[in-house]
């Protein structure tokens, strides 16, 4: 609806009777279910989707845009669209978010910092030369003005 945008498919499954140890690496869509030992990272720019399911266990770092835990994470979570903590989920490690929804029930053990605006990329806009010149004919008439009360 208002400021939604479709979610990438999940084209990867890490099923429950699943563990995998070393670094995963993917794009679009990813659920895991299973045990992870590594750290899981979401490649590129575009739009993706980490489903960490409520008998998953996470140890490592998990990076990615809209994250979504109901399981268990050891280990920094980094979520640069939208984090989404459901009832069973259990962080143990720092958490940055862009924006943040926390059900009740789930547990966090670290800190919890929104993103900071020196994260992002600046934008710097510069006024036209002649906003700065009526700028300071304002300050300056201002200043006149000062100077005649005080006399």
């Amino acid at each position: 609806m208002f400021g939604t945008r479709k979610q990438p498919p999940i084209r990867t499954l890490i099923g429950e009777a699943t563990v995998l140890e070393g670094e995963i690496r993917f794009s679009e869509g990813l659920r895991i279910d299973g045990r992870v030992i590594g750290n899981v990272i979401a490649l590129g720019d575009e739009p993706n989707l980490l489903v960490i399911g409520e008998k998953a266990s996470i140890t490592g770092r998990v990076k990615a845009g809209h994250v979504v835990v109901n399981g268990e994470v050891r280990g920094p979570v980094d979520s640069s669209e939208l984090l989404e903590l459901q009832p069973k989920a259990r962080i143990e490690g720092n958490v940055r978010y862009e924006r943040l929804e926390m059900h009740q029930g789930a547990q966090v053990r670290g800190e919890l910092r929104p993103q900071a605006a020196e994260d992002k990329s600046a934008v710097v806009k510069l006024a036209p030369a002649a906003g700065l010149s009526a700028l300071s004919h304002n300050a300056r008439v201002a200043g006149d003005r000062q100077t005649k009360e005080s006399t």
